[in-house]
């Protein structure tokens, strides 16, 4: 569906500042809707939502439809009388400025168990029907993901494959005698969704009703080390015998590597999807837009064709393209939830297929400047190439900021960047790049917030292929100037991006 022209910011929660190592949904969340709001931007764009696994990457999630309990905040939980105002005061200091996960969620972990147990003792009869409410409403997913994060605990951290094979297997009696056995960890986990949905839902709330929709991230894919698998194992490429993946998902070798990259996740089994209406992913989706207004579905050339490697392959050169029923999905989905609130990562090999899926469903592609450079004026990421129903973004979390690719890039493209914007500025390369995607055509522009700080590569989300020191960057609340704030509110107004209430 095509959208109002607007503006906003790219930036997980995780890297609001704050005084418990990591970002969270306590007043500086409020805080940054806030400067949405007086700048202008109508869109906050999140990466995925989920709890993460291994390297924390927000990507590879426990589950496609939890919240990451680790964004909980321990403030409310204090205000709630859940935990002590010492408790708060001892929980130990860490760098403002990154994320030091394998420090940091130990402790913040003790913490929203102490919470957990302050609650299942709560004589509130009020707030445990709200609690009792939930759990039957998200009974589809939170049963299975409670349980399975209070087996994995209990496996120390083992994949599902690797636990009791009578439990991996989801035998009867098996999982009757592991749920008794772990029913406190169970509880826990169940309190810390129901905690994370009411802290999420009040900070939405706070958006919307400042104008701000919130665009949520969605991997086509999801872990192999998931409930998602676990519990539903036949919607999934999985070999009987081994649990591993029988089918692999990953992308071709191309320019940028001679191998092609292999993912490891399994791809699904459409058959068995489409034979069942679809239900596991509207579940998912329905709920991701508890979460969210928008969805920006990450590889969505997948639902049109997806490169698949059989199980025992270390690299992806010896898969193949298997077409995906993304029209019969798509379909189902618009009669499911009318229209469509959905937008496509179109980025990578795109063919007339793929974008024929995409325009049928007026799903709005992306658009990204730090690729419009490398080329001659054909280059499709050029502003005058693109067309009004796209999403324009500077770049993606996966890309350096644009101080740090402006830095790296080679003499060819910084000279087609600075004949393309009348050479650089005294704003900064970052804010001429701004400008070119506000003044676009495309409907809705995204920048990172490094961007609009004018950051550097020391402040980069994420280097694929990288796998450990991802994830972790943060700013200060004195970063967003009053001078910041008056540059991005006049240029949003200028470029006829502002809310309609402004006019």
């Amino acid at each position: 569906m095509p959208f109002q022209r607007a503006s906003g910011i790219l930036l997980h929660p995780t890297s609001f500042p704050g005084p418990f190592g990591m970002g969270d949904l306590g007043p500086t969340a409020y805080q940054f809707v806030d400067f949405l709001a007086e700048t202008g931007q109508q869109i906050w764009q999140v990466l995925p939502l989920g709890p993460t696994g291994h390297g924390n990457s927000p990507y590879m999630s426990y589950s496609a439809m939890a919240g990451n309990h680790m964004l909980i905040s321990l403030e409310q939980l204090r205000d709630r009388g859940l935990l002590s105002q010492d408790d708060l005061d001892s929980f130990p200091h860490f760098p403002e400025d990154a994320v030091e996960y394998s420090d940091v969620l130990p402790e913040k972990l003790k913490l929203l168990e102490k919470a957990a147990e302050a609650f299942h003792h709560s004589t509130d009869e009020g707030t445990r029907a709200e609690y009792d409410q939930f759990c039957q409403e998200r009974a589809f997913w939170l049963d299975d993901y409670a349980f399975f994060m209070a087996a994995k605990r209990a496996h120390e951290g083992a994949s599902w494959n690797q636990w009791h094979e009578d439990l991996a297997r989801r035998k009867p009696q098996a999982m009757v005698d592991w749920h008794d056995k772990l029913s406190k960890a169970i509880a826990y986990h169940k309190y810390f969704q129901f905690e994370f949905d009411r802290q999420w839902a009040s900070l939405k709330q706070y958006a919307n009703e400042r104008h701000i929709q919130i665009v949520g991230d969605m991997p086509i894919y999801v872990a192999h080390d998931s409930v998602d698998v676990w519990a539903f194992p036949d919607n999934f490429m999985i070999d009987e015998e081994t649990l591993e993946p029988s089918e692999m998902a990953g992308v071709p070798p191309d320019y940028f590597s001679e191998t092609g990259q292999l993912w490891g996740n399994p791809t699904y089994d459409w058959d068995v999807l489409k034979k069942r209406g679809f239900g596991w992913w509207l579940q998912r989706l329905k709920s991701l837009l508890s979460y969210v207004d928008l969805i920006r579905i990450d590889h969505f050339r997948g639902f049109q064709a997806y490169w698949a490697v059989k199980e025992g392959e270390t690299t992806a050169i010896n898969g193949q393209w298997i077409e995906a029923p993304g029209e019969a999905f798509f379909t189902t989905v618009r009669e499911e939830f009318g229209s469509l609130p959905i937008l496509a990562e179109d980025l990578g090999l795109i063919t007339p297929e793929v974008e024929a899926l995409r325009d049928k469903f007026d799903f709005p592609g992306m658009k990204i400047l730090q690729f419009a450079f490398g080329g001659d004026h054909t280059n499709p990421y050029l502003p005058f190439n693109y067309v009004q129903n796209s999403l324009v973004y500077t770049g993606t979390h996966d890309n350096d900021t644009t101080v740090g690719w402006f830095d790296r890039a080679s003499e060819y493209e910084r000279d087609r960047v600075l004949q393309y914007i009348g050479g650089m500025s005294g704003e900064g390369i970052h804010w001429s790049m701004i400008r070119l995607a506000l003044s676009s055509i495309s409907n809705q522009a995204i920048i990172p917030l490094q961007d609009v700080l004018g950051l550097g590569s020391f402040a980069r989300m994420n280097s694929p292929g990288k796998a450990e020191g991802n994830w972790g960057w943060r700013y200060r609340s004195e970063m967003l100037t009053g001078e910041l704030r008056e540059r991005l509110r006049e240029l949003t107004r200028l470029y006829g991006r502002a809310p309609a209430h402004w006019n």
